[in-house]
């Protein structure tokens, strides 16, 4: 009898009795995720609670063996030692993580791989507890053979949020189905210092416009179901104000005041947050003194208490480990973890920034265990509420099917026709007539297809992207003579073909120029541990490569001897039409004054030479729009639209207005607006105010127009805007068809932040403008709301 009462006692303490299994409330999906979260945390040890908050670079963590991907040794020794929770990139290939074509994963191979790795982890520790894998998704998931869309500047160039949530929830499915869960994205920092090297990943200067985009993109990501297989979390980045570095350096210290921090570099957050944002990283930056990763005024009253957030935050890559090396606001390791943690940081994007060093700063009570008990938790309630617990794995054949389908394509096609943006078209030049018998098509951008996919990007096939000289020559056929020569590189001066490039646009009809810049990393270029590229000045053999994260300027030339060669080929006197394929506003002084048209492609993704041949022969008609102003100067800079009264003054060398401004953008059509309204609703908060107006295409072609809605307070009792975006839609019309177009202004858009640092509507006289762009105002009208 003692014996029988004994055994019962010692299965009942191991979970079991004798009428069979019993099963731990965390693995019971029928029990509620906040009970399931409870009863693991009360299971787990210390190291394996901060194994959880570690993110290690995935990359590393999974053997490539033909057909086959199973994990490392790497990974088993990792999983032992420091028992992590989540991975980084584990799919990502490019030249820091020296993953290839070859060496790097198909979509087949990718799921294959993730399912190796979460199959491991669930049966080879203590508790079992599924890996969260994160993955890098700002313009497609960076990984091989995913669809490659616009960059981000490209993206809000559409003035499209309708299709650029089709385009996020595409690449979070491609994501997913690999076996990925968050994709990291949007970028939702204001790009107004265009020196800075990650223009490219922003949605721009005006927080209006980036609020709408992210809002976009994290619906896409999340949908409705993150148990869907196809939705990933959003982690927004970077948290917060570092688009506006001093200088320009990247990660530089930002210094602005409170309520520009909140009326401008925090709304964009604030409304992603609001649209069910759930994860955000923190920026390497420091704000009034203070490094974001360790800012609780940022990170707990501003992003859960006032936002109402309840997601988790990560950090950027070695973001906790530069407290000690770069701000230097701590001494070492522990307190930095403390730091961190205790300003409401959950994860670390590293695996040195916690592990070890927080277990010993919970060991020291530097931090406790609620504080890291709530950390866990935050990051446990992604797992339960993926159903990873029930289900962690994903099917390779669906991957392989569906990652980088024909439907993609066309959607890539699509973007990268909304984004590009008409800047001139003197005498109509374009399109170009198709009864045209010879092109030049000269450039270094012209056939570079990892010049126009920007930062971020893995290695592609070469039948994979096209470029603007295939694109071209798609479309014209064989009726065409295209003769292309590249000219002169980006960068490197050693040598050029610009006699070439002369003699060829003397015997052509029209020269198409493809200029810019480059993101394009390759394999001899060196890396920070932050994954930033190293700029080297004297190496040998000069990439193209100009733009990309650490890629900072002094100057918006065009580098190299391109400017030269557009000159030269200019002095012909052939037509020009010049394609900039960038990843910043350049400086086209020149090119607006001498060359009859100019189209700005950005990085226009994978089938950006399509995209611009359709534009090219009439087959689209643009309608991109600007989503940063372009400086006549970096003497001008900032140069943003929305800049505070008074508005400034011309400069003794040039007008203080941008050469291109925000906003702007041409089309083969004409649009003519009409007959404004202004309708007060005070019992409205939501439709406060109505402002409706009319539209007509008065042009032959059909076409889409961007109609912009901007407001100035025009007395506040804090500084105010000179004008300020508020609604924009962009909307299709037939010729001679003409639409009603209705804004509704809440309340809340009215608001501005008093004296008290309090959001408040002060009643008095408002100016209302719509038109084309920021400095094509159409129709105005002053209203005084009450």
């Amino acid at each position: 009898m003692k014996k029988t009462l004994l055994f019962c006692l010692i299965i009942l303490s191991t979970g079991y009795c004798l009428k069979g299994q019993k099963r731990p409330v965390y693995k019971d999906a029928s029990a509620p995720v906040e009970s399931r979260i409870n009863d693991l945390i009360g299971r787990m040890t210390l190291e394996e609670k901060a194994g959880q908050l570690s993110v290690l670079l995935g990359w590393e963590m999974y053997e490539k063996q033909g057909a086959k991907a199973g994990v490392s040794a790497q990974f088993k020794t990792a999983l032992a030692e420091q028992q992590t929770g989540m991975l980084w990139a584990t799919l990502r290939a490019d030249p820091w993580t020296k993953k290839t074509l070859i060496t790097g994963l198909n979509p087949v191979l990718a799921a294959k791989a993730t399912n190796a790795l979460q199959k491991y982890a669930v049966e080879n520790t203590r508790l079992g507890i599924p890996l969260l894998l994160a993955e890098e998704c700002p313009h497609g998931h960076m990984a091989i053979g995913t669809t490659v869309f616009p960059t981000s500047i490209g993206q809000s160039s559409t003035w499209d949020p309708g299709l650029i949530q089709q385009m996020a929830s595409a690449i979070a499915a491609e994501a997913r189905l690999q076996g990925a869960h968050i994709g990291y994205g949007p970028v939702l920092d204001l790009a107004r210092e265009p020196r800075w090297s990650r223009v490219e990943e922003t949605y721009g200067e005006d927080p209006v416009l980036n609020g709408v985009m992210g809002v976009a993109m994290v619906k896409g990501f999340q949908g409705d179901d993150l148990k869907s297989g196809r939705n990933v979390v959003s982690t927004l980045k970077h948290f917060a104000a570092y688009g506006v570095p001093e200088g320009g350096h990247n990660g530089g210290s930002v210094s602005v005041g409170a309520r520009e921090l909140h009326q401008s570099y925090l709304s964009p957050f604030k409304d992603a947050v609001k649209a069910g944002a759930l994860s955000v990283m923190t920026a390497y930056n420091s704000v009034d003194g203070i490094p974001c990763s360790s800012n609780p005024v940022l990170l707990k009253d501003i992003l859960r208490r006032d936002w109402g957030f309840n997601g988790f935050v990560v950090s950027d890559l070695g973001s906790i480990s530069g407290l000690v090396t770069n701000h230097q606001v701590v001494a070492d390791a522990p307190d930095a973890a403390a730091l961190a943690i205790n300003a409401g940081l959950d994860a670390d994007l590293s695996g040195y920034g916690y592990g070890k060093a927080l277990i010993d700063a919970v060991k020291g009570g530097k931090v406790s265990r609620a504080v890291l008990d709530t950390a866990v938790a935050r990051v446990l309630r992604i797992k339960f509420n993926m159903g990873l617990f029930e289900n962690p794995y994903v099917d390779p054949v669906k991957a392989g099917k569906e990652v980088r389908n024909a439907d993609h394509i066309l959607l890539a096609r699509r973007v990268a026709q909304e984004s590009l943006i008409l800047l001139k078209n003197d005498n109509n030049i374009l399109p170009l007539k198709k009864t045209l018998k010879s092109i030049a098509v000269i450039g270094p951008n012209a056939d570079n297809m990892y010049n126009q996919l920007g930062d971020y990007t893995a290695p592609q096939a070469e039948d994979a992207v096209v470029t603007v000289l295939r694109g071209i020559r798609t479309k014209v056929g064989n009726e065409v003579r295209v003769n292309y020569i590249k000219g002169c590189a980006v960068r490197d001066t050693s040598s050029d073909e610009i006699a070439k490039a002369v003699a060829a646009a003397r015997n052509a009809e029209v020269v198409v120029m493809v200029l810019g810049g480059s993101s394009a990393r390759d394999f001899k270029t060196e890396y920070q541990s932050t994954g930033a590229a190293k700029v080297n000045a004297s190496e040998a053999a000069v990439s193209d490569m100009e733009s990309g994260e650490g890629y900072d300027r002094s100057t918006l030339d065009l580098m190299g001897r391109q400017l030269h060669l557009l000159k030269e080929v200019v002095k012909t006197g052939t037509p020009v039409v010049l394609i900039l394929i960038e990843g910043r506003p350049l400086n086209l002084n020149w090119p607006s004054e001498h060359v009859p048209a100019i189209i700005n492609a950005w990085y226009p993704g994978q089938e950006g030479g399509n995209a611009v041949a359709d534009v090219l022969f009439g087959d689209y008609n643009p309608a991109g729009r600007l989503p940063v102003s372009v400086p006549r100067s970096v003497g001008q800079l900032p140069v943003y639209y929305n800049q505070k009264k008074p508005a400034p003054h011309d400069y003794v060398e040039v007008n203080a207005s941008p050469l291109y401004c925000f906003g702007y953008g041409l089309s083969y059509s004409e649009f003519e607006y009409d007959d404004l309204s202004i309708t007060e609703n005070a019992n409205d908060d939501k439709a406060f105010v109505t402002v409706k107006f009319k539209i007509r295409n008065m042009g032959l072609r059909s076409g889409d127009e961007v109609v912009q809605l901007y407001v100035r307070d025009n007395v506040s009792s804090t500084v105010s805007a000179v004008k300020q975006l508020k609604k924009f839609q962009r909307i299709h019309l037939n010729p001679s068809e003409q639409k009603n177009i209705e804004f509704n202004l809440s309340r809340e858009d009215l608001m501005l932040l008093n004296a008290e640092m309090k959001w408040i509507f002060e009643p008095g006289d408002f100016t209302f403008m719509v038109g084309a762009a920021s400095e094509d105002i159409r129709l105005k009208s002053i209203a005084n709301i009450r």
